[in-house]
């Protein structure tokens, strides 16, 4: 047998410090590639689980610059409408936004609104001509549900609206001067051509950091599997406007994978793919040799995976991020690292090992954004959080007829748990990028490559790690 050779992972190494000519962390641009050709303003990626990315948490992240991998354990249904969700929900013109037709009832428009979770609607003919806008102050004082809505809405005479060349500084302008929060876009036959809202034009204020496509609106992954009915998922998500989809499996340095990219790229064109888990140097080759356009990093290293207690197979993060990262440099290929991250610290190594952008489970399953109620122990609040590889998602994946596995043959790389409620995802991200920045300042490094090429690792001893930490005190209760 050959010799065992050494593999680490974030907790069992520090950051040499190095001579700095930081003034202020804030010096430090976080400005990396998810993939090949999309980029991102922080390098946070949500991941691809039923208890951390639906819409909501994929909104919250892409204003914040990062990106938000939708989970596949739902119908492909309503998998495209969490896409629609995120591209709908920013946008400085709405290219086809939501209509109704005078005649519908109130009862109706009520319906629609609270289905699409939009505002208000714009009222047009059967041919498409603006007739009014219906809002929900429109909608609060209607007597009767019964009545069309052509009785309620603002009609067109009252209506300021713009063309197809209306600009942001024009909207701007014309929302400040005539007090009002939508805009209809019109054609020389007062057809309806778009809409621009003032929360739009708000929140492109708010958020100049957002991570938007070429069109405005806020950028989304999708994931699928390489079972059932994922070329038929992966087509419906990129019609719905998704900006990456993620090929995610388990195990991924296997040859159903190379299958299945080879698959999808046969009827995705030239959608970005990102391959993934694998932990080796020759798996990062074989994906890179497949044609990805970016790689997911990790084998076990979640806090609810189990696979290396079930399977005995893994490798300590830091390691395969390390051994990753060499191959996919040569390619020009990003490294996401998938899993470990408990604290800011383990995102610096994390990326001063190589990766580009880490993906995060775990401390994100408690944030307000991520899916499921908050529920109550003892006087604290707490959020549920399951491994992709757990039961309880297989038993899902089965009720919705998506690989219709036999749960008696299932064998369970994840657990269900609950984690801490830690209120709006923004508080948290502020934390871990205030750390990062810090940890860029330590090491003279104002770019994250500045940060791989700089970063120089030291082993350390259990009893390093409890210095690296709180001790010798006592906790205030």
């Amino acid at each position: 047998m050959e010799p065992i050779p050494l593999a680490l992972t974030y907790d069992d190494v520090l950051v040499v410090p190095r001579r700095s000519s930081f003034i202020s962390r804030t010096e430090a641009n976080i400005k990396t590639r998810l993939t090949r050709r999309l980029s991102l303003h922080i390098p946070i990626v949500s991941a691809n689980m039923d208890t951390v990315t639906e819409s909501e948490m994929a909104i919250a992240l892409a204003r914040l610059g990062g990106i938000g991998i939708v989970h596949r354990f739902m119908s492909i249904e309503d998998n495209i409408e969490e896409i629609k969700r995120v591209k709908r929900a920013e946008n400085f013109i709405i290219s086809e936004p939501y209509t109704i037709q005078g005649e519908n009832t109130i009862a109706q428009a009520k319906e629609f609104i609270e289905q699409h979770g939009v505002s208000g609607l714009l009222v047009t003919s059967i041919d498409g001509k603006l007739l009014g806008v219906l809002s929900g102050r429109d909608l609060l004082f209607a007597r009767n549900d019964t009545s069309p809505v052509s009785d309620v809405m603002t009609p067109r005479m009252r209506l300021i609206v713009g063309t197809n060349t209306t600009s942001l500084e024009e909207a701007r302008h014309i929302f400040i001067r005539e007090k009002v929060e939508k805009l209809p876009l019109v054609d020389t036959e007062d057809r309806v051509i778009g809409l621009i809202t003032s929360r739009d034009l708000e929140h492109h204020i708010n958020y100049p950091h957002a991570n938007r496509d070429p069109r405005g609106r806020l950028v989304v992954g999708g994931s699928v599997g390489v079972h059932g009915d994922y070329l038929e998922r992966a087509q419906a998500l990129i019609q719905a406007g998704v900006d990456v989809l993620v090929i995610d499996i388990a195990h991924g340095h296997s040859d159903i994978m190379f299958r299945a990219i080879e698959k999808l790229r046969a009827v995705c064109g030239d959608t970005e793919l990102i391959a993934g888990n694998v932990a080796t140097a020759q798996a990062a080759y074989d994906l890179c040799e497949a044609g990805v356009d970016a790689i997911k990093v990790g084998i076990g290293p979640g806090s609810t995976c189990i696979t290396r207690i079930v399977t005995g197979c893994g490798m300590p993060q830091l390691t395969a991020v390390m051994e990753t990262a060499k191959i996919a440099k040569r390619y020009n290929i990003p490294v996401i690292a998938d899993g470990g991250i408990q604290k800011p610290g383990d995102l610096v190594k994390a990326i001063g090992a190589g990766a580009d952008t880490v993906m995060i489970g775990g401390l994100f399953a408690g944030v307000h954004e991520s899916p499921g109620v908050i529920m109550s122990r003892d006087g604290k609040k707490y959020k549920i959080y399951r491994g992709s590889a757990s039961f309880a998602v297989a038993q899902r994946r089965k009720a919705i007829h998506q690989e219709g596995k036999d749960l008696g043959a299932v064998v369970a790389e994840g657990v269900e748990s609950v984690v801490p409620y830690k209120g709006p995802i923004e508080e948290l991200l502020r934390e871990f990028i205030g750390g990062l920045k810090s940890g860029m300042s330590y090491t003279d490094s104002h770019t994250i490559e500045e940060l791989q090429h700089n970063v120089s690792f030291i082993r350390i001893t259990h009893a390093g790690l409890r210095e690296s930490g709180p001790h010798d005190i006592h906790d205030i209760h």
